[in-house]
């Protein structure tokens, strides 16, 4: 009940209220066709038909692990080069560019070739959800290892620390607030890479799923898949929020969220 109390939770609510009201009446008023614009109650319908189908469970099974595996390898991989970029000015000058520039290369282009290599089940969408989930991991370990305040760094050298001595003293911790920020947003981007692998070629999966219902004309259906994906975003974020909090516990948080219940 106490979140009922929050302001940002009952203009939330109310946001969310006049948003699909609004929707339904002007998609009623105006007669909008349900192939353009479904209003939200058949949308509400079509979820229960979906969520409710034998074969929902596991399309679903089959995004979720491509998500998870993906951003494992993708995250890992771009922690570990950031970790060793951020340590080294030579790795920046010379190999950092040419991750800039991979990553500049759209992964809608490239991703047929991924299918091509590793073929149409879930290894080739874990590798393109893996290109996509990278970067931002890599990039906030790289910015975070270069913000560490150089009196700290010096101190940790007038005490003769050796250098991974001051990496897990000092740059490691300093860094971390930006890591949880790199992963909160690769885990969103690991979202987008499996529907575009799933939608460049698949057999299972929520992407296949939205396909069949393009081809079918069934908006309504789309609509529905589509909520269920911005719904596993949400998840996957808040739960990325809650370990930041416990993991990274010397970092200020929200007042509220330390507020005994």
């Amino acid at each position: 009940m106490k979140a009922l109390r929050r302001p940002e939770v009952i203009l939330g609510v109310l946001l969310f209220v006049v948003l699909i009201g609004g929707w339904e009446l002007i998609v009623r008023l105006l007669d909008v066709p349900p192939i353009v614009l479904p209003p939200p109650s058949e949308v509400a319908r079509a979820m229960v038909d979906t969520i409710g189908s034998r074969s929902f469970a596991f399309h679903l099974g089959i995004t979720l692990y491509e998500i998870l595996a993906g951003f494992a390898l993708g995250g890992l991989a771009g922690l570990l080069l950031g970790v060793a970029i951020g340590q080294s000015r030579l790795l920046e000058k010379t190999l950092y560019p040419y991750l800039v520039a991979f990553q500049s290369v759209p992964k809608v282009a490239i991703a047929p070739l991924f299918v091509i290599w590793f073929g149409f089940d879930a290894g080739s969408k874990i590798v393109i959800t893996a290109t996509v989930a990278f970067f931002p991991v890599l990039a906030n370990t790289i910015a975070g290892l270069r913000a560490t305040p150089a009196d700290q760094i010096e101190l940790m050298t007038a005490f003769t620390a050796t250098r991974w001595q001051t990496f897990w003293g000092v740059r490691l911790p300093q860094a971390l607030p930006y890591i949880a920020v790199g992963v909160d947003v690769g885990m969103m981007m690991a979202v987008i890479g499996a529907i575009v692998g799933e939608f460049v070629g698949a057999k299972a999966g929520l992407g296949f799923l939205i396909l069949q219902k393009n081809f079918s004309m069934d908006m309504a259906g789309v609509f529905a898949i589509l909520i269920v994906l911005s719904a596993i975003g949400v998840g996957l974020h808040l739960l990325i929020q809650w370990l930041r909090r416990r993991l990274i516990f010397w970092v200020d948080h929200d007042p509220d969220d330390a507020a005994p219940g």
